[in-house]
C-alpha cells in the first residue's frame, strides 16, 4: 500500500473480484489524486484475504493492495481515515444499495458509484455487448447464438468474458486466452468459470478473460473482426458497445427496474430480449414489456424462449432426484429454481430437498440463501468447495441427478449416481430476430472480414 498523503483522497473499493479491479485499473491505478487503501470483497465465497498484486496495482502501490471481507469496512474506514467508498459490484436490489449508502455515510466517507463514461474502454474493432437485468436471465445462450451467427456470416468474433478471477494468486489471471477445453485445466478454472467458457470454446469461438481488460482488449483486437462482450451478473460492459443487447427474465418480472445496475443496462439497450416466455406467466411477460416501453421506448424488443432438452429422460422419469442448478443464478441471482428443476418436474421426477445432505461450505450456502429449498447450487469456487459439492451429491439419498449447469459436471466430479444433463439454447420467436439485428449492424458499421489475423 502506498504511503499516506494528506493531498490524496483515500479510497476503499467495495467489490466482488470483477468490476472493482476494473475500476481500479482504468481510473485509480496511476492516478496520483487518489490512494486506494483497500479492496473489500462480498458475494463470492473465498475471494477475500488476498493481495491485489504489484504486477497489477502499478507504481503507486509497490506492495500491492490488501483485500478484506466487506464486513470489516467500519474498522478499515477508521484505520485508514477513508474519504470515499466506491461500490463496484452488481446484482443488488435498490434497497440493499440504499442500505450500503447509509452504512458508508454513517461512518463518515462519501459514497460513489462509477458509470460507463469513466470506466468503459474504447475498442478499435466493433463491439457487441450482451448484458442483462439480473443474473441468470440467459446471457450465455444469447451470447452463444450471437457468436455462432457471426461465424456463419463469415466473420471472426472474439468473445471477452466479464472477470471471474478467483485464483488466490491473481498474477495467474491477468490476461487469459481460451481456445481449447484443455486451456481451462491449464488455468485451473472453477466450476463457475467453466460454465461460461466451455460452451463458447466448444462452439469454436476464442475467448478471453482475466483481470486487466485493457491488456485483454489489446490482445483480442489483434485477431478479431468483431469483439463480443459477455457480461457477468447484471453489470454493464467494460468496453464501449456499438450494439448493446440486454436480456430480461419474466420469471422475475419487475426486477428489470429495481436492481442495480440492471436498470442501467435496460435504459442503455439498443435491443432488449424478453427471454423464457415459454415457461413464464403471460402477465409477467407483459409486465416486463411495459417496463421496457416505459424506460426505453426506442429499443428493439425480441421475444425469445429457452427450450429445454434432457439428455436421457429415462434416467430421471419417475425417479427421486436432486436438481443441480447454475450457482450464481440461484444464489445471488435470487432464483429459487432453474432448468434442472423445470425439466425434472416435466419428466415426472420427484425432487428431493438437498439440504439434509449438504456439507461444509455447501451447507453454509443454504444458510445464507434461505430461499433455496429444492435445488442444489453448483458451487465450486476452488478445489475444496468442489470436493464438498461432490460429497454432498454422493451423500444424497436419491436415485439420480439432473444437472442444469451449462457444463458436464461428471468431467470434474466423481458422482456415484446416474445423471443426465439439461441443455437450453436461445430461440427467438417472430421478427425481428438476432440475425436481422446483426445484418443491420454489419451494414451500419461496414464490418470487414480479415483474410488473416493481424500481426
Amino acid at each position: 500500500m502506498a504511503a499516506k498523503s494528506m493531498s490524496r483522497t483515500r479510497v476503499i473499493i467495495m467489490g466482488a473480484a470483477g468490476r472493482d479491479f476494473h475500476n481500479f485499473n482504468v481510473f485509480f491505478r496511476d492516478n496520483e489524486q487518489y490512494e486506494v487503501v483497500a479492496f473489500t470483497a462480498e458475494q463470492i465465497p473465498g475471494i477475500e484475504d488476498r493481495i491485489y498484486p504489484p504486477e497489477l496495482s502499478g507504481k503507486l502501490y509497490p506492495k500491492g493492495i490488501k483485500i478484506y471481507p466487506e464486513h470489516k469496512l467500519p474498522e478499515l474506514i477508521q484505520k485508514f481515515d477513508v474519504h470515499q467508498c466506491v461500490l463496484a459490484y452488481s446484482d443488488l436490489p435498490y434497497e440493499t444499495v440504499g442500505h450500503k449508502i447509509a452504512w458508508v455515510n454513517s461512518l463518515g466517507p462519501d459514497f460513489r458509484i462509477m458509470g460507463p463514461k469513466t470506466t468503459m474502454l474504447k475498442s478499435n474493432k466493433p463491439v457487441i455487448a450482451v448484458c442483462a437485468v439480473r443474473t441468470g436471465c440467459g446471457k450465455s445462450q444469447t451470447s452463444r447464438k450471437i457468436n455462432t451467427l457471426l461465424v456463419q456470416m463469415g466473420f471472426k468474433p472474439v468473445n471477452v468474458r466479464h472477470p471471474m478471477p478467483y485464483d488466490p494468486d491473481l498474477t495467474t489471471q491477468i490476461a487469459q486466452r481460451y481456445a481449447t477445453l484443455a486451456d481451462m485445466d491449464r488455468y485451473n478454472c472453477t466450476i463457475e468459470e467453466r460454465e461460461e467458457y466451455e460452451p463458447m470454446i466448444s462452439a469454436g469461438v476464442t475467448l478471453y478473460a482475466g483481470v486487466d481488460y485493457g491488456k485483454i482488449l489489446d490482445m483480442a483486437q489483434k485477431e478479431a473482426d468483431v469483439i463480443t462482450w459477455d457480461g457477468g451478473n447484471n453489470d454493464f460492459s467494460f468496453y464501449k458497445p456499438d450494439l448493446l443487447i440486454v436480456v430480461t427474465d419474466p420469471h422475475r418480472a419487475g426486477h428489470e427496474v429495481t436492481y442495480y445496475p440492471g436498470e442501467t443496462n435496460l435504459r442503455m439497450a439498443d435491443v432488449v430480449i424478453i427471454n423464457k416466455i415459454d415457461t413464464a406467466d403471460y402477465e409477467n411477460v407483459e409486465k416486463v414489456r411495459a417496463n421496457i416501453e416505459r424506460v426505453n421506448p426506442k429499443a428493439i424488443v425480441i421475444d425469445a424462449a429457452s427450450p429445454l432438452s434432457v439428455g436421457d429422460v429415462s434416467v430421471i422419469r419417475g425417479k427421486r432426484v436432486i436438481a443441480i442448478e447454475d450457482g450464481p443464478t440461484v444464489t445471488h441471482g435470487g432464483m429459487p429454481y432453474g432448468a434442472a428443476y423445470i425439466a425434472a418436474r416435466k419428466c415426472g421426477a420427484t425432487i428431493v430437498d438437498p439440504r439434509p445432505f449438504a456439507v461444509g461450505t455447501i451447507q453454509a450456502t443454504f444458510e445464507k440463501y434461505k430461499h433455496l429449498r429444492e435445488v442444489l447450487p453448483a458451487m465450486g469456487y476452488g478445489k475444496a468447495q468442489m470436493k464438498e459439492l461432490e460429497e454432498t451429491i454422493n451423500k444424497a439419498d436419491v436415485d439420480a441427478i439432473v444437472v442444469g449447469t451449462p457444463i458436464d459436471l461428471t468431467r470434474l466430479l466423481k458422482i456415484n449416481k446416474p445423471s443426465t444433463r439439461v441443455r437450453y439454447d436461445l430461440q427467438e420467436i417472430g421478427k425481428p430476430d438476432l440475425l436481422d439485428v446483426l445484418t443491420d449492424f454489419v451494414k451500419k458499421h461496414k464490418l470487414r472480414k480479415q483474410s488473416k489475423p493481424e500481426a
